[in-house]
């Protein structure tokens, strides 16, 4: 009879760290990988994702003319050895880049185990251009003077936005995206997505009208 009631209080103490009152151990608590994907992001800073090596030949020329009057008669006459040629090859790097310096989590958009990236508006830039001197082609006639320090400076910078005007036909918008997303995906992979759930994107499909807008002029000043 002792043995018996020994059982039952054991029973009765079973059952009582089994009910309801009984505090069990927290769940791990869930971390939420936006604000530390958001910071790694902001690390890339200015991602340049595209880069093109162009070749361009400026060309120029002119005539000397003598306009004026003459009896009442208006004239305009083009004066024999009195014109100018230029051919001036030029070489340049043209670069697309992503600035990441304003990227926050606006750009992050996150459903389940699903994620999507909204790249900032990429940039194109000249990043340089040098004439190859030794290979400029004139032809002075002998009734004008040479080109000008001032001019050959002026056509360069000619030659420089005739290389952005050609920004549509390159495809470096498209160029950058893929590169951009390249880099971002093993990133987004080390923390936990899988690759087939992750999308990058720009925040619409850019037109060549969209291009001057994409454009970083302050290249031209140079």
């Amino acid at each position: 009879m002792k043995n018996l009631a020994i059982a039952l209080l054991l029973l009765l103490a079973t059952l009582a760290s089994c009910s309801d009152g009984s505090t069990a151990p927290p769940a791990p608590e869930q971390v939420d990988t936006i604000p530390m994907l958001v910071t790694q992001i902001k690390k890339c800073a200015r991602l340049y994702s595209a880069e093109y090596q162009l070749h361009k030949i400026v060309t120029h020329e002119d005539q000397m003319k003598l306009r004026g009057s003459f009896m009442a008669k208006e004239f305009n006459i083009t004066l024999p050895l009195g014109d100018r040629k230029i051919a001036i090859p030029m070489d340049a790097t043209l670069k697309a880049y992503v600035d990441f310096s304003t990227f926050s989590d606006k750009n992050v958009h996150r459903r389940g185990k699903k994620i999507e990236i909204t790249l900032p508006d990429p940039k194109v830039e000249l990043t340089s251009s040098k004439i190859n001197h030794a290979e400029i082609k004139k032809q002075v006639s002998l009734l004008r003077t040479s080109f000008s320090d001032a001019e050959m400076a002026n056509y360069e910078k000619q030659g420089r936005a005739a290389i952005l005007n050609d920004v549509p036909k390159l495809g470096i918008i498209e160029m950058a995206r893929a590169n951009a997303a390249n880099t971002l995906i093993p990133m987004l992979v080390n923390m936990g997505f899988q690759e087939a759930d992750i999308t990058i994107t720009f925040r619409k499909q850019f037109s060549n009208s969209d291009l001057p807008k994409l454009l970083d002029t302050k290249s031209l000043a140079r």
